[in-house]
């Protein structure tokens, strides 16, 4: 027997869109997408209660310290990017990242990928200018084109649907994956075909042996490997289309409560974690599992008043605050929300993002980061609860499987020159596959010792 929302619960779903809006598209007909949210209301859920509710479990696993989060994927996906070959290799790197966080800090590791819903951006400015021309910024490839034209720049509702469906064919093709047989552990040599030797290639491949090693032992004693044939990835993006995301909110049958559709786990950025905001509000009525981002300006106050709103009944896995310092500040900031959540008995997942504070632009004017930079706020995230004694839950990183140029050092020391071989991104550069597995490694290690 299926249970409806009660009338109250619909009615609140709605009340966003009395309040003040942040960061959306300036749609140039209202009515167009009234349409177009209508269609998305009917379409098929992407994702389903229930699987939410597993991952809402896991992340409360990673609060007290019996897993580990690891959630990758791209800064901005793109409707030209969604192919099968992209697709796998993102998987790829996720598999390859967690195989080596969960042998080396013998941990299970919480799979999310940045995938099959990031396609919108919150931005600075609403407009840009070229040679004297405006035209609306890009924000992503739900709303409008990059083409620095007033045909692509126009935000188009109709691109909402568009992202529905490139999602829902991404989530075909991680299903697939990981559970048709590609990310069964006993292929861990398998995932590192195809790459150029280095340094974090060599070290993997060192790793893998170990890996079949200790299978071969437990093959020899008798152990079940069908646990081992498929993994749970889940999905997440940045809750930040408000039309798209109320249109992908339905309510649970089984329960009557609202969920958000869209993806298993949805996250408030920094810009629009405003208490009195659309986008807290939103969240705040659906049973996803949430997060925010908290940048260096954010106090113990800040995240306290968030977790009462988000999170009023303290239950475990239902929070989780992404904490995107800057490798300057994550020493300095970090501890006093810590400490404050720690004496109010709050439960929280505290997770890393370790790319969105430590953005700079090289000298020949790429967007870019330091591999340095970002592994050196890694590292003050754990130092900071290592001192505490509290639990450090996670890693939030923008990643792509391919060899791109994007992020300066690593192993193969990217430098200023090396960023133009292959610079792809429209957004925010994204460690490559090899730094990504360089930071898995490091992060292993940081996990051993605490």
């Amino acid at each position: 027997m299926s249970i409806e929302a009660s009338p109250e619960v619909l009615e609140g779903l709605q009340h966003w869109r009395s309040l003040p809006p942040r960061q959306q598209p300036a749609w140039p007909d209202p009515d167009e997408v009234t349409r177009v949210t209508a269609e998305l209301a009917g379409y098929p859920p992407l994702v389903f209660a229930g699987e939410a509710d597993k991952l809402r479990h896991n992340l409360a696993q990673a609060a007290a310290g019996e897993a580990f989060v690891l959630q990758g994927g791209d800064c901005a996906e793109t409707f030209a990017e969604s192919t099968a070959d992209r697709i796998r290799n993102k998987i790829r790197t996720i598999l390859q990242m967690a195989a080596v966080l969960t042998y080396g800090a013998s941990l299970p590791v919480v799979k999310m990928g940045r995938i099959a819903g990031q396609y919108a951006k919150p931005r600075s400015a609403d407009m840009e200018t070229r040679d004297g021309v405006t035209l609306p910024v890009y924000r992503g490839d739900a709303v409008n084109a990059h083409d620095f034209t007033p045909e692509s720049r126009t935000p188009d509702p109709w691109r909402l649907q568009q992202a529905y469906h490139r999602s829902a064919t991404t989530l075909n093709l991680v299903r697939a994956f990981t559970y048709g047989g590609f990310a069964d552990l006993r292929e861990v040599h398998q995932w590192n075909r195809g790459f150029m030797a280095n340094p974090a290639y060599a070290r993997y491949e060192v790793l893998a042996n170990e890996i079949d090693r200790a299978m071969r032992f437990m093959r020899a004693a008798g152990a079940d490997f069908d646990a081992l044939r498929t993994v749970d990835l889940f999905s997440s993006h940045e809750a930040l289309l408000l039309d798209y995301e109320s249109a992908m909110t339905r309510i649970d049958s089984r329960s009557g409560l609202p969920y958000n559709t869209s993806a298993h786990f949805l996250w408030i950025g920094e810009r629009t974690r405003q208490l009195d905001g659309p986008h807290v509000d939103l969240l705040s009525r659906v049973r996803n599992p949430l997060g925010v981002k908290l940048g260096p300006s954010s106090t113990a106050d800040d995240a306290l008043a968030l977790a009462d709103r988000l999170n009023p009944d303290n239950e475990p896995g239902r929070l989780t605050f992404i904490t995107r310092m800057g490798a300057g500040r994550v020493r300095e900031v970090l501890p006093g929300l810590v400490e404050r959540f720690t004496a109010e008995g709050r439960t929280v997942t505290w997770v890393c993002d370790p790319m969105h504070g430590n953005t700079i632009t090289s000298p020949s004017g790429y967007k870019t980061r330091e591999f340095a930079t970002v592994i050196d706020e890694v590292h003050g995230f754990f130092e900071v609860h290592h001192a505490l004694g509290t639990v450090p839950g996670g890693l939030h990183v923008e990643l792509t499987g391919d060899d791109v140029t994007e992020v300066l050092g690593g192993s193969e020391k990217v430098d200023d020159a090396g960023l133009a071989r292959r610079y792809e991104t429209l957004v925010d550069p994204r460690l490559n596959h090899q730094q990504s597995l360089e930071m898995a490694f490091d992060v292993a290690e940081m996990l051993r010792d605490h």
